[in-house]
C-alpha cells in the first residue's frame, strides 16, 4: 500500500511503525474472508482491509478522527484471523491499537454515551474489588436487563446485567505461595485475571492443584493484577502500560522460571509485553524478559512429565479454541492434545477459526454482533454432537455459556479431574453416559 506521510510526521514512532505496516498490505482482500464483522456484516469498512484504508487516511490527516473512522474500528473484535490468513504479514493487531489510541484521545469520536460506558468498564473490572462490588449491586436490577435493551444507549446496561445470573456468588483472588509435596521442580509465578478470579476462582485452583501435582510450586504476587488487555484494547494505553508495568516489577521481584497464564486473552497480552513497553527505556528490557517468560498453562504442561491420566467418564468433549489461543498465540490444538492424552474424546467444531463474539468487554459495547456470533458459535458446537464445550480462555467460557445448551469448562479443570482432582463444577449436573 502506498502512503503520503511527511518526513516530520515519521518522527512520531507511531506513524513511523504505522508506515511499515501499511506498506507490508498489498490489498489482496484475503483477510475479508475469515473476519466474522464482514461475515456477519458485508460492509468493506468492517473487514480488516476497509479498516486498514480508515486508518491510513485518518493518521495521514487526510480525515481527523471522527464517528465513522471509531464506528468501523469499534466493532473490530481483535480476534486476529486476518492475521492467520494474510499472506504479506500485516501487522494488524499493533496497527488497531495505534489508531484506537488516537480515537480514545479524541472526544468527538464518540457520542457521550459511548464514552461513559467505556470510562466505566476500564474503572471496574480490572479491579476484582470492584467488579465484586458493582455485580452485589447490579444484581437486584437484573429483571430490567430486557427492557434496556430497548433504549440504544443502555443496552450496555443490559448486557453488564446478564452478567449478575441468578445463583453467581463472587469470590475473592487468592495471594500467596502454594507448594507441592516434597521438594519443588520448578517455581512459577500465576496470573489470576480480574474477572475471571471473581466470576470462576475455580479455573486458578484446579490450576494450581494440578501444577502442584506435577511438583511446581506456583506463586501468586499480591502486587501483580489484571494484565492491561481490558484497557489496552478500548485504547487507553496508558493504564495497559501501569498494569503491565505492575506485573513485571511483582514476577520479576519473585524470582520464578515461568509465567503461567490460564486465560489465552491474557497470555496472548503478556507475551507482546515487549511490544507495548519498547519504548520505555527503564521498562523496556524487563518487559521484554517477561514476555519471554510467560507461557499460556497448556503450553508450560506439555513441557512437564504429568501425573497418570484417566478420564473419569468417557465424556465427548467440543473443544473450543479461543481466537487469542489459535491466532494470538498459535497453539489452538495443544490444550485438544492434552485432552485426548487424558481420555477424553474431543472433536472440534465447524468454523473453528471465527470468533465467538465475547472479545473482552466487546460482548457489553457492541451486544448485538456478540449475541450473533455467539448463537453461530454455539450451533457449532453442538453439531458435533458432544456432551459438554471445553475452552481455554473465560471470557469465551462464560460469553458461550449463556448462549449455549451444554455446560463448558476450562480444559484445565478436566485434566486435573482426569488427574485425580474433583469433578469440575460447571459439570456438575451432567448425567453419567456414555460418549455418542
Amino acid at each position: 500500500m502506498q502512503t503520503r506521510f511527511t518526513p516530520e510526521q515519521l518522527r512520531d514512532p507511531l506513524i513511523a511503525e504505522a508506515n511499515g505496516i501499511l506498506r507490508k498490505c498489498v490489498h489482496c482482500g484475503f483477510c475479508t474472508a475469515t473476519c466474522p464483522t464482514y461475515l456477519l456484516l458485508g460492509n468493506e469498512l468492517d473487514s480488516p482491509r476497509g479498516r486498514i484504508y480508515l486508518i491510513k487516511d485518518m493518521l495521514e490527516g487526510e480525515v481527523p478522527p471522527g464517528p465513522e473512522t471509531a464506528r468501523h474500528l469499534d466493532t473490530c473484535l481483535t480476534c486476529l484471523s486476518c492475521m492467520t490468513t494474510c499472506p504479506s504479514g500485516v501487522d494488524y493487531n499493533h496497527l488497531l491499537e495505534g489508531a484506537r489510541n488516537l480515537l480514545e484521545k479524541a472526544p468527538q469520536s464518540r457520542p457521550l454515551w459511548k464514552r461513559f460506558w467505556r470510562a466505566l468498564l476500564a474503572a471496574v473490572i480490572p479491579y476484582p474489588q470492584r467488579f465484586a462490588l458493582a455485580m452485589k449491586a447490579a444484581r437486584p436490577f437484573r429483571p430490567l436487563a430486557g427492557a434496556l435493551k430497548r433504549f440504544r444507549p443502555m443496552r450496555p446496561a443490559a448486557a453488564m446485567l446478564a452478567m449478575t445470573a441468578p445463583g453467581a456468588r463472587a469470590e475473592k483472588p487468592v495471594f500467596g505461595v502454594f507448594s507441592p509435596e516434597g521438594a519443588p521442580k520448578a517455581r512459577v509465578a500465576m496470573l489470576q485475571g480480574c474477572a475471571q478470579s471473581v466470576l470462576a476462582g475455580r479455573i486458578n485452583r484446579a490450576t494450581i492443584a494440578l501444577l502442584n501435582r506435577c511438583g511446581v510450586e506456583v506463586i501468586i504476587p499480591e502486587k501483580s493484577g489484571c494484565c492491561g488487555a481490558l484497557t489496552q484494547h478500548m485504547g487507553r494505553e496508558d493504564g495497559a502500560k501501569a498494569f503491565a508495568r505492575a506485573n513485571i516489577a511483582a514476577w520479576l521481584e519473585a524470582d520464578v522460571e515461568a509465567v503461567i497464564i490460564n486465560a489465552s486473552g491474557c497470555a496472548s497480552t503478556v507475551k507482546d509485553y515487549g511490544h507495548l513497553l519498547k519504548d520505555d527505556a527503564r521498562w523496556a528490557a524487563r518487559a521484554a524478559t517477561v514476555a519471554g517468560m510467560a507461557k499460556d498453562i497448556s503450553e508450560y504442561l506439555e513441557t512437564l512429565e504429568l501425573p497418570p491420566m484417566g478420564a473419569p467418564e468417557p465424556l465427548a468433549v467440543a473443544w473450543h479454541a479461543p481466537c487469542t489461543l489459535n491466532h494470538g498465540q498459535h497453539l489452538a490444538d495443544v490444550p485438544a492434545r492434552l485432552l485426548r492424552k487424558a481420555g477424553f474424546a474431543v472433536s472440534e467444531p465447524e468454523e473453528a477459526h471465527i470468533c465467538c463474539g465475547a472479545a473482552g468487554v466487546y460482548s457489553i459495547l457492541e451486544p448485538e454482533i456478540s449475541a450473533r456470533l455467539r448463537a453461530r458459535k454455539a450451533e457449532r458446537l453442538e453439531q458435533t454432537g458432544a456432551q459438554i464445550i471445553a475452552s481455554a480462555n473465560f471470557g469465551c467460557m462464560h460469553h458461550i455459556a449463556s448462549g449455549a445448551r451444554l455446560p463448558v469448562v476450562h480444559a484445565v479443570e478436566l485434566l486435573e479431574w482426569a488427574a485425580g482432582g474433583e469433578r469440575p463444577e460447571g459439570i456438575s449436573g451432567l448425567q453419567k453416559r456414555k460418549c455418542p
